[in-house]
């Protein structure tokens, strides 16, 4: 594949969490790689109170690599990359610093290096960080990666869109959702548009449910003045499900370029009907409340449920049931769609019936499965379920792949925008949800390690099951 021209990186929020586990190891694994531009530099910002020196930033990076790495920090790749490496500090009364690290990295490289912006900080950083880049011309010939969340309502979206627009015109803007970076992500489009055993069935005709289901394990983490501030439907249903709906809801674009394929996203958000409160299934586990930093009162879930319908041609009548939550039994990254059942039945033994669907694990490296009915072996005539299982990581050489991030970082600095989000898609999305902001329903608890409220949950899919746990396929199993 081409390089990118040569650029220089700044990354925004250096000393961070996101770039410290994701974004310095992911740039190190690009270049050992030798998908870095031939010429690069990346330069580490954070405020003055967080400054660091060039080579406290390098350790700080040779640490981040060690840690969280897929490519440990030594050899020759180490050493070009760690040259490549230097601190800037910025604040929005005082540029100068960082200023003066870019200028001395373009000077290095030469000629007119592109610049890319990561703003690895929340949401209000990010006004006075674009703010910052638009005085000091540093946007110029720059274009900028904006992480989520996207706003935390239809209002706050438009504002942030108008805010960025000022700066940076919409073709160089990549708000960046790491989900859709995902190797098993893009295999969605694979599985769908590249084969004529799919495609045919892929419709309200032959799929009577979808279900899109990432629950975690995880707590909070220690980040409660984030979560709080967030919750689950904001930091995990607008961006990363709703967008993996997008890709399993869309209609085949013309090509897999920007311009159609997001253009074929946006029909989807803009068919999604409002979401219904009624629909909607929140929890928060207990204790939660007990967290340090969070609120004794706190209204904030940690769980959502709900029913979501796209009112199209294609989908109209054919429920999308999506859920995600902090500290459930499992975590898991699961699309399951149900098969509707033939108009005939024709074998004894109704009870197994509805069991076929088309199952795909979009936990890297992933798998599909298409769970069927066959002939249980014996005289009789009597069914049983079953499944044919492609696994990504038993066909292909992992070490080939990149992670989410990687690779669209990579895409950014190509210019390639056909993952990320659009402005009018991000504001259509919280425009379907401006009920459910307005009148949220009651918070249900539920256990650490269960799987969500219940019977609430259960009842908001009946007839239908979720897929997890009944089938509680292991990604190595």
């Amino acid at each position: 594949m081409t390089r990118p021209d040569p650029h220089v990186v700044v990354i925004f929020g250096a000393t961070g969490d996101l770039a410290t586990r994701k974004l310095i190891p992911g740039l190190f694994h690009l270049a050992a790689a030798g998908l870095l531009p031939e010429n690069y530099r990346v330069v580490g910002s954070a405020p003055a109170s967080a400054a660091m020196s060039d080579a406290d930033f390098r350790d700080h990076a040779h640490e981040a690599v060690a840690t969280y790495g897929l490519t440990q920090p030594a050899g020759k790749a180490w050493k070009s990359f760690e040259a490549a490496l230097s601190f800037g500090a910025a604040d929005p009364d005082n540029p100068e610093p960082l200023l003066t690290k870019v200028k001395a990295a373009e000077d290095a490289l030469g000629g007119r290096p592109r610049r890319l912006f990561h703003l690895a900080v929340p949401p209000a950083a990010s006004r006075s960080v674009i703010g910052m880049l638009g005085a000091t011309g540093l946007a110029k010939n720059g274009r900028v990666i904006v992480e989520k969340p996207f706003g935390t309502d239809l209002a706050s979206a438009r504002e942030l869109n108008r805010i960025i627009h000022s700066v940076f015109d919409e073709s160089r803007v990549f708000r960046i959702d790491h989900f859709l970076g995902k190797e098993s992500v893009e295999n969605i489009l694979a599985l769908r548009f590249a084969n004529g055993l799919f495609e045919p069935i892929w419709n309200r005709d032959h799929i009577s449910a979808v279900q899109i289901d990432v629950p975690e394990t995880i707590g909070i983490e220690g980040r409660a003045q984030f979560f709080e501030e967030t919750g689950t439907f904001r930091d995990m249903l607008v961006t990363h499900l709703i967008q993996v709906l997008s890709l399993v809801a869309m209609e085949p674009p013309a090509s897999l370029e920007a311009g159609p394929l997001r253009d074929e996203k946006v029909k989807v958000f803009r068919a999604m009907r409002p979401i219904d409160p009624a629909h909607v299934v929140r929890g928060q586990y207990e204790g939660y409340r007990e967290e340090p930093g969070v609120a004794p009162d706190s209204a904030t879930e940690t769980f959502v449920a709900m029913r979501v319908e796209v009112d199209n041609r294609r989908w109209a009548g054919v429920p999308f049931y999506l859920r995600s939550g902090k500290s459930l039994a499992q975590r898991r990254q699961v699309i399951s769609l149900s098969l509707r059942e033939p108009p005939l039945r024709m074998f004894p033994g109704d009870e197994t019936a509805g069991d076929d669907s088309i199952v795909i694990d979009f936990g890297d490296p992933g798998w599909i499965a298409a769970r069927f009915l066959a002939k249980k072996p014996g005289p009789a005539m009597h069914l049983s379920p079953a499944r044919m299982t492609f696994r990504y990581g038993d066909t292909f050489r992992e070490k080939n792949a990149l992670e989410g991030y990687e690779r669209l970082i990579l895409d950014a600095m190509l210019g390639d925008q056909a993952l990320f989000t659009r402005s009018d898609g991000i504001e259509r999305i919280w425009e379907t949800a401006s009920d459910l902001l307005t009148n949220p329903p009651p918070l249900q608890p539920y256990a650490v390690g269960s799987w969500g409220p219940e019977p609430a949950a259960t009842d908001l899919i009946a007839p239908y099951r979720w897929y997890l746990p009944e089938g509680e396929e292991k990604p190595d199993s």
